[in-house]
């Protein structure tokens, strides 16, 4: 059932394709037409023996002020530099929100790319199940590359039965990002728990700040805060897809609660502002604390380097997990060049593409790179400290639940919750229903 539920997710994606193909060069050559999917390398002329590689990717490499975005141009860069004459890299570049879309019409229209992003749980699942992704076994086991990685935990989430079908690039965690100027102007301390986050937020609030700032128009955002308020609530959510638990024993609801608690804290134009323009408010000044992952980071320095000295981070309170994850990269189960392929994956992980991930985009590297922590960004150490003070780690709600369907499902029940359309108890009903229904034999 759930293999032609992930396959009929795919295909529908076709009717997308013919758009696609026709969307012309919206980003300095870095749109994919239908006809380079596969990387054939069937140029004309002196290109004839080069063999054409595409690379997809969530943002736009000409037009982004991404510090981590722009590490990976680098990348791309230096890999068909050093390759001139044997492989040449293509990127396909869209936006977050529409990734997964145009990714599944390409692969609905026969023209995977030879790379792609993922992340991992459910998402990747998607394209592991119907052997959309290759394994690389093979590739990490070939000249000791999987010996550079921290260690096997790295691919937890990349392995199913017992082969590695993604390879991570970063290591990020949500966390809560403050404007340290401002909470010591309010009289704010930083919060340890859900009283004092409160506490807080109504004295940045008094003293004429907007405490948060967070888009519930980019459903996960709003999810993942509801994640942490889950977790705090001791939600378990290997028992919710068993049945030994049930959404309706108050946890949720407890947990929808203190979202619309916390959501009177929200700027006034939460509902409709995009993740980008709910950072942008942070590092702009017009708010005190952004709730979102430290790939953040490389958002805010990238944009405005000056607010980097006034950017403080913390734990978000009430909890001793945190949410942890990786964007990894998969490799075409139908590429006419896998050995290239596998050689653009390595070059993300090779020494130069870490340490520039530690030292300018402020991700936690995922290999053992010797990198100079005094020239990273500040906010790099208070994340490392986010993670030693952690007890352990979980991960997005939506790439945690059984299917990419159900997470999208929690992340609209939250964002109606949100809005007032459902109430705590009503959302609480609404996913057990949803798991009887979808999830449970």
């Amino acid at each position: 059932m759930k293999k032609r539920r992930i396959l009929a997710t795919i295909m529908t994606a076709a009717m997308f394709a013919t758009t696609l193909g026709s969307c012309g060069n919206s980003s300095g050559g870095s749109n994919g037409s239908a006809n380079n999917g596969n990387g054939s390398g069937s140029g004309s002329g002196k290109k004839s023996d080069v063999q054409e590689l595409t690379w997809m990717f969530w943002d736009d490499l000409d037009a982004t002020e991404d510090l981590i975005s722009l590490g990976y141009k680098e990348t791309i860069e230096r890999f068909n530099k050093d390759n001139e004459g044997k492989y040449h890299v293509k990127p396909i570049t869209t936006n977050l929100e529409e990734y997964y879309n145009k990714l599944n019409a390409l692969v609905a229209a026969g023209d995977t790319p030879d790379v792609f992003i993922v992340s991992p749980g459910p998402q990747l699942t998607d394209y592991v199940e119907p052997g959309v992704a290759a394994p690389l076994d093979d590739y990490l086991n070939k000249d000791g590359w999987k010996d550079t990685f921290t260690s096997d935990a790295v691919f937890t989430q990349q392995t199913y039965d017992g082969k590695i079908y993604a390879v991570p690039l970063n290591t990020a965690a949500a966390c809560c990002f403050y404007n340290t100027e401002m909470f010591e102007k309010a009289g704010a301390k930083v919060p340890t728990n859900w009283d004092e986050m409160i506490e807080a937020c109504d004295k940045l609030q008094g003293a004429g700040y907007t405490p948060i700032t967070i888009s519930a128009g980019t459903a996960w955002c709003l999810s993942m805060v509801a994640g942490y308020l889950c977790e705090a609530e001791g939600v378990e959510l290997a028992k919710l897809a068993d049945g030994s638990a049930s959404w309706e024993d108050g946890k949720l609801e407890s947990a929808a609660s203190k979202l619309v608690d916390l959501s009177k804290y929200f700027q006034k134009t939460a509902a409709g502002d995009t993740n980008d323009v709910a950072t942008a408010n942070f590092y702009n000044e017009e708010a005190a604390i952004l709730i979102q992952g430290s790939w953040v980071i490389a958002q805010i320095n990238g944009s405005n380097p000056d607010f980097e000295s006034k950017c403080g981070v913390f734990q978000f309170p009430g909890v001793d997990r945190i949410i942890a994850k990786s964007d990894s990269l998969c490799m075409s189960s139908t590429s006419k060049n896998p050995d290239g392929a596998a050689a653009l994956i390595k070059y993300f992980t090779d020494d130069t593409a870490q340490k520039y991930t530690a030292e300018k985009g402020g991700k936690i590297p995922v290999t053992n790179v010797d990198y100079d922590p005094s020239v990273a960004p500040k906010q790099l150490s208070y994340v490392m400290d986010v993670f030693k003070g952690a007890k352990g780690t979980f991960g997005f709600y939506n790439e945690s639940l059984p299917t990419t369907e159900t997470g999208a499902h929690f992340d609209d029940t939250m964002v109606a919750v949100f809005l007032g359309d459902m109430k705590p108890s009503e959302a609480a009903k609404d996913m057990e229903d949803y798991y009887k229904a979808n999830c449970r034999k």
